[in-house]
């Protein structure tokens, strides 16, 4: 397969660059898998669409403001830093951008003198190794002075204030467990009253975690989709989760994964009968078509980038043809794209 066979044309004016007023007010294009036939409904009629004895499987992830914006100390030009993984000892491996080239040893102040950090490692397109020094702890320091992370097509004023929006709105209803850099945006649909439904018809819901990194959203470089290397992304399936999930099978319910980075998760830690273990584990899987899924039935997903893994996943699950011919309908239906934008159900 090469990277082109996933690419298409996506107007600028189709990205998302705002939430809508409610949250479960998005479009939500049904794709049955077997037949191809797509349907348009919107997304709080999610539960009409499932069974009773269905298994609802979310990311339960809680997406951290880690990116600080900051001077260098030596020069006084601009920085910005996203932070990605926390390497322990006060190390942080980040993304850092700036007007000219940083060196080891460098010194950056950040968030307007609440902390510093000292670049002791470049690692190229992986990233800066920084040690992070500061009187408050680096969690109080994003939470003041933090910006959400949102992708670089969500246009905003990067000199400006931390977003009150984004604060609120890139992150799911249900988010607990504080460590993603980007939001897992299928869920970001839910509501309570969504919630409720889905009770209400006998329709159970479980959690995993998987904090969303660089490896979900890590472009493809390479031509051929056989030759990238997914980035690690921690996650755990909590023992009730697992639990579930048996429950669901011999009850002869579908298991339903919100969103690509619980698909990973439940294919990650996927055992005999289509089960899954519980416990921590790192997730490496690169799902592109041809792979035979063991654990979700039915997948909720957002509409991604071109050329990029969660769309190969999502062609891997519903089938490249079925998946593109849905994109065409649903650009022609006036839907939104990418993190805040519409969703898809894939039955």
């Amino acid at each position: 397969m090469k990277t082109s066979d996933f690419d298409y044309e996506l107007p600028p004016d189709r990205i998302a660059q705002e939430p809508l007023p409610r949250r479960d007010a998005s479009k939500l294009l049904v794709l049955d898998r077997a037949t191809g036939r797509v349907s348009h409904r919107v997304f709080r009629e999610l539960p009409t669409l499932l069974e009773e004895g269905d298994l609802v499987v979310l990311n339960d992830t809680r997406v951290v403001p880690a990116r600080l914006l900051g001077l260098r100390e030596a020069t006084g030009g601009k920085i910005e830093v996203l932070l990605l993984d926390d390497l322990g000892e006060g190390r942080w491996l980040a993304f850092t951008k700036s007007g000219g080239k940083l060196r080891v040893g460098e010194w950056l102040g950040l968030a307007d003198g609440r902390a510093r950090a000292r670049i002791v490692e470049r690692r190229g397109e992986e990233g800066d190794v920084l040690r992070i020094e500061s009187e408050l702890t680096l969690a109080e320091v994003l939470d003041e002075a933090g910006y959400m992370p949102v992708p670089p097509y969500i246009h905003r004023d990067r000199a400006a204030p931390p977003s009150p929006l984004d604060r609120e709105r890139y992150q799911t209803t249900y988010a607990r467990e504080r460590g993603a850099v980007a939001a897992p945006t299928a869920g970001l649909h839910f509501t309570e009253g969504v919630f409720a439904d889905l009770e209400a018809r006998g329709i159970a819901v479980a959690f995993v975690t998987l904090h969303v990194g660089v490896g979900t959203f890590r472009p493809v470089k390479v031509d051929d989709v056989e030759a990238h290397t997914m980035d690690a992304e921690r996650y755990t399936v909590p023992p009730e989760t697992a639990a579930a999930v048996r429950d669901c099978r011999a009850r002869g319910g579908r298991v339903v994964a919100v969103g690509t980075t619980s698909v990973r998760t439940l294919e990650s830690a996927a055992t005999e009968g289509r089960l899954v273990a519980a416990g921590p584990g790192v997730a490496t899987l690169f799902i592109t078509p041809g792979y035979e899924f063991q654990v979700p039935d039915i997948l909720v997903t957002n509409f991604h980038l071109p050329r990029g893994t969660p769309l190969m996943l999502t062609c891997a699950f519903a089938g490249r043809e079925n998946v593109f011919a849905a994109y065409a309908q649903a650009l022609a239906e006036g839907y939104r794209f990418l993190s805040y934008g519409d969703a898809m159900l894939v039955l």
